[in-house]
């Protein structure tokens, strides 16, 4: 799913591109209880300012079932 909604021209396992690692993200959030839910809205809305001032562009036409699965790898560690 990562490369086929071109998340890693961005967004690498464990290197900073352009945005954070993957890793990064779920260590940043792991002790968030809603944290699937967080990152699928951030997913989807996108957003500045939290990983520097590069913007994270939205992703509307990611179906969302997709959204959750990619969510869901990221709160569970990323691996």
């Amino acid at each position: 799913l990562l490369k086929k909604h071109a998340c890693v021209a961005c967004h690498q396992q464990a290197a900073r591109v352009v945005g954070p690692s993957w890793n990064d993200i779920a260590q940043k959030y792991a002790a968030r209880a809603d944290r699937v839910a967080y990152l699928a809205g951030k997913i989807k809305a996108g957003g500045q300012g939290v990983w520097g001032q590069i913007p994270m562009p939205a992703q509307p036409g990611v179906p969302e079932a997709d959204v959750q699965a990619m969510a869901g790898w990221l709160a569970a560690g990323a691996k």
